[in-house]
């Protein structure tokens, strides 16, 4: 297992990338937001995001987090807009698993798998082999993408 990181140097990587305490993207989390409930129902699914969501966006949004233990072209990128085509059915399918409100925040680009966040602020990955879990809050689920530990099965949360 490799080794958890900090919140200090979780913090030295997002400030690295634009991040600061307090960071407020205001209404253009909103309008991400908006965006990604829009294509949504386009995919025939509704979605709502939830406050922890929107907290979680307008402090991380537009940040792009580069994966040091991936390729140099590997970023973590917190846009709720960026997606696939059919991702709202696999949303909606975890988000019945968990039996939570889900919403995602961003995709990794190395695997391209989708972040999410639940109502109650937990982290999920959604991949092409299924869902998995990141952490209890955005510290555990930034350390877990910056250790490259294995995730867990996210089934251990379906409810």
């Amino acid at each position: 297992m490799k080794k958890d990181f900090e919140p200090d140097e979780i913090d030295r990587w997002l400030t690295e990338a634009g991040w600061f305490p307090g960071r407020d993207i205001g209404q253009q989390a909103e309008e991400f937001i908006q965006i990604r409930i829009d294509d949504a129902s386009r995919q025939g699914w509704q979605i709502v995001a939830p406050d922890t969501a929107i907290q979680f966006t307008r402090s991380y949004g537009e940040l792009e987090l580069p994966l040091p233990h991936k390729s140099p072209e590997a970023v973590l990128m917190l846009d709720p807009t960026v997606g696939y085509e059919g991702d709202a059915e696999d949303f909606a399918q975890l988000a019945s698993d968990l039996n939570r409100k889900i919403f995602p925040i961003g995709v990794e680009t190395y695997e391209f798998g989708v972040w999410l966040i639940d109502d109650i602020g937990r982290f999920f990955y959604l991949h092409h082999t299924g869902g998995y879990f990141l952490g209890m809050n955005a510290y555990e689920a930034f350390s877990s993408i910056l250790s490259g530990n294995t995730l867990s099965d996210a089934e251990g949360y379906f409810v």
